[in-house]
């Protein structure tokens, strides 16, 4: 790597080397977002079976005091909402029919967290499509390379192209391998995002569903 580097063109070599840069950020931000991914997943499981064990409303809300994962803090908020619903002052922020209030900021909630679990998929997107273009580039460089060694030598043998051809050919290959773990990324982090959120609106909805049957009440 490093002759081939030695022996390339300045901007070719600038070009692969951003590529690996670029590659090197995508499989970053995959494996950081997998461990959270697992990490919030063992969370929720443990926190689902401990809530929906508890035998009163009270319990459940020990519960989600004393739980981590993104169900926990959406539980978490809506108790929290409860309690600002049963105090004797409230301001404009928490005025109103209980039921929109606090559907209101489960809603918001749940919002924050679909943010947090966004982070990084805007990068993994911009390095998919973007990746194969600059790779794309270093091809073009290394083709026009290549024609001017011809203009300059006056001939097309394989000891004048060879080179520059292979600069163009090692470019469009870093740049697909840079492009592909990228958006197979995006896509499968996108999706199990979907999944997550639908899993939050349903706990959303269960909860709201009890703090109606509780009066909207601790």
């Amino acid at each position: 790597m490093n002759d081939f580097f030695s022996v390339s063109s300045p901007v070719v070599s600038g070009t692969l080397l951003l590529l690996i840069v670029l590659s090197i950020v995508t499989w970053s931000i995959a494996l950081f977002k997998l461990w959270k991914q697992y990490e919030s997943r063992q969370h929720d499981q443990r926190f689902n079976r401990e809530f929906w064990a508890a035998r009163e409303w009270s319990g459940a809300e020990k519960v989600s005091a004393s739980s981590k994962g993104d169900i926990a803090r959406l539980a978490q908020a809506g108790f929290a909402e409860l309690k600002n619903l049963n105090s004797a002052q409230q301001d404009l922020k928490h005025s109103g029919a209980p039921q929109d209030v606090l559907e209101r900021m489960l809603r918001q909630q749940l919002q924050n967290i679909q943010r947090y679990h966004e982070r990084g998929l805007a990068e993994l997107a911009s390095i998919g499509s973007t990746a194969p273009f600059i790779g794309l580039f270093g091809t073009v460089w290394g083709i026009m390379h290549a024609l001017q060694n011809i203009g300059q030598t006056g001939t097309a043998s394989l000891d004048v192209v060879a080179g520059p051809i292979g600069e163009a050919l090692v470019a469009t290959a870093i740049g697909i391998a840079t492009a592909l773990p990228a958006v197979l990324a995006y896509n499968f982090f996108l999706r199990r995002l979907k999944v997550h959120v639908t899993d939050l609106e349903n706990f959303a909805h269960d909860f709201m569903r009890l703090a109606q049957k509780q009066d909207f009440k601790l």
